[in-house]
């Protein structure tokens, strides 16, 4: 039986491009699997780690035209938005580098031999070692920052862990390129081009998670497609951490002060951040409480002014084009659910922004209108109009869980509202932001990219250096000879390592 081909797309065309490589079938998912598992004794020294990460992210950058040359045929996002990525791509390998060479991850506990405790203490010395084989599963809206060299890959090389990464269909050429980058790096940086592997192909995504060699696992795409991936993860004789990416909808509130003090440039806001990168950010913020009568007219109109002004876009595959327009289609159909800048089919191949609007009341309670609490992923925002904090807590009181939600309140005068509704919020994501919007993610150390399920499956963050901590598991060693422990656990600490020593920072 032949393989079966795997082929570069050209979103704006519909278009195949080229054959770039074939779907790998179980029997070369468990050979990459098992070529990558031999090898995770070499990522053992940290500075070596650490160096490698830093050759990836200059090889990444010498190779940038190239990269963004490859991604744009594949996904249409721009030469800017990808030479954006491709920096932030960059920028996360070396800030990896700089936490594995700081140590603070390990995070190292020394207790020690007290007798006086009830009951009495032995010595104890703790820390953290990497997971295994980490399967990488990449995304469709993000063919650098979140796919081959993306902040999953990142974050568990530099926990030690080699990555079998599944490329999306989306942009198989680019992840060829992104890996051959990656392997070449590892080579340099005297490591095995091993510990960094590439698979094509649905059924080898299914292959990987159930794979007994690979240790956990990390995603971000679709509810349906990681949540079948979660289920068969949990399913495995012996189950595995799985950190998945899977929806949100990025709730947004708007108090009555805040649309009566700056309710057009609230509006602009709202249309640039739903609009940017044709509404296919995870960030997008796709379901807004505004006011209802005259405070939040003057939000909607400049919302209006400037959705219109968006223009129509190339999404990253006709697939989820067709989503869209059926999507929007079936949320304008629901009673009392109004357009004033339609959304749907642009042209052949494009798509055109726009929103809706509900009175809040009709989403109080379960029933037809739930599905404008989905996310449409795509250039599109839910707007419900409300009557009183009576309405906007029971709205919020139905939303599943997101990376984010955001609080407009007013910066001029005393918002009497703000302090409930941010209380009221932050059980619903893993960011809150006031006055601010959520499109774009800051990787830095305090961020937190994840949230309450479908978020994500575990209560953990994607970009930020604790990204880390999901490819390690703590280890105690009890009464054992100073010659016998590993170095970061012993007395005169010959790594220089940040521990806790006794209760007390040594």
């Amino acid at each position: 039986m032949s393989a079966t081909p795997v082929w570069s797309v050209d979103p704006r065309t519909g278009n195949r491009r080229e054959q770039v490589a074939s779907e790998a079938t179980a029997e070369e998912v468990d050979r990459v699997v098992r070529a990558a598992h031999a090898v995770r004794a070499s990522l053992a020294d940290r500075t070596v780690r650490a160096a490698f990460l830093r050759t990836a992210a200059d090889r990444l950058a010498e190779a940038g035209e190239h990269v963004i040359e490859a991604a744009d045929a594949e996904t249409a996002l721009g030469p800017a938005r990808l030479t954006g990525e491709l920096a932030r791509t960059a920028a996360q390998l070396r800030a990896f580098a700089e936490v594995v060479d700081e140590g603070a991850f390990l995070d190292v506990h020394i207790d020690h031999e007290d007798g006086s405790r009830t009951p009495p203490w032995p010595d104890l010395r703790r820390y953290k070692i990497p997971l295994g084989v980490v399967a990488v599963y990449a995304a469709s809206n993000f063919p650098l920052a979140f796919s081959v060299p993306g902040g999953d890959t990142a974050s568990a090389l530099a926990a030690g862990c080699p990555v079998v990464v599944k490329s999306h269909p989306d942009h198989p050429a680019t992840s060829e390129l992104c890996a051959s980058v990656l392997r070449r790096a590892a080579q340099e940086s005297g490591l095995p081009a091993d510990v960094v592997q590439l698979v094509h192909g649905f059924e080898a995504g299914v292959e990987l998670v159930r794979h007994p060699l690979v240790s956990a696992a990390g995603f971000t795409g679709s509810v349906r497609g990681g949540r079948a991936l979660f289920d068969a993860a949990a399913a495995r004789p012996n189950p595995i951490p799985f950190h998945g990416e899977l929806g949100s909808l990025n709730p947004v509130v708007v108090t009555g002060a805040a649309a009566a003090e700056r309710g057009a440039e609230i509006g602009a806001g709202l249309g640039v951040s739903m609009t940017m990168g044709v509404g296919q950010f995870c960030t997008k913020p796709g379901f807004v409480l505004v006011p209802a009568g005259e405070t939040g007219d003057g939000l909607l109109k400049s919302l209006t002014a400037t959705v219109s002004d968006a223009g129509s876009g190339v999404m990253l595959d006709h697939r989820m084009r067709d989503a869209f327009v059926s999507g929007v289609a079936e949320r304008a159909g629901l009673p009392d659910v109004e357009s004033p800048v339609t959304p749907g089919a642009g042209g052949e191949h494009t798509v055109s922004a726009g929103y809706v609007t509900v009175p809040a009341a009709r989403l109080t309670a379960e029933g037809p209108h739930d599905a404008l609490l989905e996310e449409c992923f795509g250039p599109v925002t839910v707007v419900a109009r409300y009557d009183s904090q009576d309405e906007v807590a029971a709205v919020l009181g139905r939303l599943p869980g997101n990376l984010t939600a955001t609080l407009h309140i007013a910066t001029e005068s005393a918002d009497d509202d703000a302090a409930d509704l941010l209380a009221e919020l932050t059980p619903l994501a893993g960011r809150v932001l006031v006055n601010a919007w959520p499109t774009g993610v800051a990787v830095a150390p305090a961020q937190t990219h994840g949230g309450p399920y479908p978020a994500t499956t575990s209560p953990s963050t994607s970009v930020g250096a604790t990204a880390i901590e999901r490819w390690l598991r703590p280890v105690s060693y009890q009464s054992t000879p100073e010659a016998l422990l590993p170095p970061e656990l012993r007395e005169s600490n010959p790594l220089g390592l940040p521990r806790r020593v006794d209760g007390r920072r040594a």
